[in-house]
């Protein structure tokens, strides 16, 4: 059985960091797309930054990029989202997923991936 476990969400004040963790099993890790997605308060869901673990690429969002840090550790089966720089805007239940490649374009579109994590909270105050 696949399982995503986040974990690290709360709240920070704006300019502060946040690190969030996903921790996976049930699934052979190196060759999983794994990607970090948010979604807001009456918006859609939307990809952060994700990793295709066959090769090692990542692709960021422009929103987050320079501020945000995606790594993997494979011996650990656990991906970590490293948040800095933090805005109000980037309040959100972030969401960690997984799926098998491969993955047209980026890779880090809600739609393709097949499993998902329950989500944790990020909120950033003004």
């Amino acid at each position: 059985e696949v399982q995503l476990v986040e974990s690290g969400g709360g709240l920070v004040q704006a300019g502060g960091s946040l690190s969030l963790s996903c921790a996976a099993s049930g699934f052979t890790f190196d060759d999983y797309y794994i990607g970090w997605f948010q979604q807001l308060l009456g918006k859609e869901r939307e990809g952060v930054s994700c990793i295709n673990n066959i090769d090692g690429s990542t692709y960021y969002a422009g929103s987050v990029k320079g501020r945000f840090t995606l790594s993997s550790d494979n011996a650990k089966n656990t991906v970590y989202l490293q948040m800095h720089s933090l805005k109000p805007e980037d309040t959100a239940v972030y969401y960690c997923a997984a799926t098998q490649g491969p993955l047209p374009g980026n890779g880090c579109y809600p739609q393709g991936y097949a499993y998902w994590g329950q989500g944790t909270q990020v909120t950033v105050s003004s």
